[in-house]
C-alpha cells in the first residue's frame, strides 16, 4: 500500500527523513520507503562515535526543510538533529527510543555486551542482543527475524562499538522535549521491553502537541514486526499541519 501525503492549506511537501537505530541501516525501513515516495532513510552512520555527529551526518543528506523519524538509537539522533537546526525540523517522531541520561549499570551492561562479541565473535553478540528486541511470537517468523539478523551482522563489532561509545557519552535530552512546538508522534510497540509504553507515555506527555500510538503485538522492532499499523500511524502524523 502506497500513502498519500495529505496537506492543510499553505502545507508543502516536504520530505521525510528516517533514521536508523544501533546496528541497524536502511533496511530496518523498507516497508515506508516503499510506502512512502517522498522519504529516504540515512544508511547507516559510518564510524560516527557520537550522537551529534550522527546528526550532522543526518543533515547533510536532508534538504532545508523536513519531516523527521528517529527510531530506537535514531531517536535520540532526532533530537540531536532538533537541538542543532530546530527551524529546519517540520514535525518530528520519537519511535522506541528513550530521553534518559545514562543510568546506573548500563554501562557495564553495554561494555559486557560487547565483551561477547570481542571473545566470542560478532554473530553470537547478534544472537544474544536481537531475540529480546523482537516479540516472541514475531522472532518464529523468518521473513521478519532473518532480515533484521542479518542486516545487524552486517554492521559489524567496529560500527557497533562506535555505536555504544555514542551512547554512553549521550548528552543530557529531556530539558529537550518541552521545546517541541512541532507536530510530534511518539510510538512504540506494547511488547516492547527495551523501551517501553510507560516510557514513551512520560515522552508524549513532555511535548505539547504530541500524539501517542502504542501499536499492539510489536516489540522494539517495530517498522519490521506490524508495518501496515507504523505506517498508518506515521501517515496520520504526515496530515497534521506543519
Amino acid at each position: 500500500m502506497s500513502y498519500l501525503r495529505i496537506h492543510g492549506r499553505g502545507d508543502s511537501i516536504a520530505m521525510l527523513l528516517f533514521l536508523p537505530g544501533l546496528a541497524c541501516d536502511a533496511r530496518i525501513y523498507a516497508p515506508q520507503l516503499a510506502a512512502f515516495p517522498d522519504s529516504r532513510a540515512v544508511d547507516g552512520y559510518g564510524a560516527a562515535d557520537s550522537l551529534a555527529e550522527m546528526a550532522r551526518i543526518a543533515l547533510d543528506q536532508a534538504p532545508e526543510s523536513f519531516d523527521l523519524l528517529g527510531h530506537s538509537m535514531g531517536g535520540r539522533v532526532a533530537l540531536e538533529v532538533f537541538r542543532l537546526a530546530r527551524e529546519r525540523v517540520r514535525r518530528i517522531a520519537l519511535v522506541s527510543t528513550g530521553v534518559h541520561s545514562l543510568r546506573a549499570g548500563e554501562a557495564a551492561k553495554r561494555e559486557a555486551l560487547q565483551a561477547v562479541g570481542w571473545n566470542h565473535g560478532f554473530d553470537k553478540l547478534i544472537d544474544t542482543w536481537l531475540p529480546p528486541m523482537v516479540a516472541e511470537a514475531n522472532r518464529a517468523k523468518p521473513e521478519i527475524y532473518e532480515p533484521l539478523r542479518q542486516m545487524n551482522i552486517e554492521a559489524g563489532q567496529d560500527v557497533f562499538d562506535a555505536q555504544i561509545h555514542a551512547l554512553l557519552g549521550r548528552a543530557e535530552m529531556e530539558s529537550l522535549l518541552p521545546q517541541i512546538a512541532c507536530p510530534a508522534l511518539v510510538m512504540t510497540g506494547e511488547l516492547d521491553t527495551w523501551a517501553p509504553p510507560a516510557q514513551h507515555e512520560a515522552i508524549a506527555a513532555a511535548i505539547a502537541n504530541s500524539e501517542l500510538v502504542i501499536v499492539p503485538g510489536a516489540g522494539h522492532m517495530i517498522q519490521l514486526e506490524a508495518p501496515e499499523a507504523v505506517n498508518a500511524a506515521i501517515a496520520c502524523w504526515l496530515e497534521r499541519p506543519a
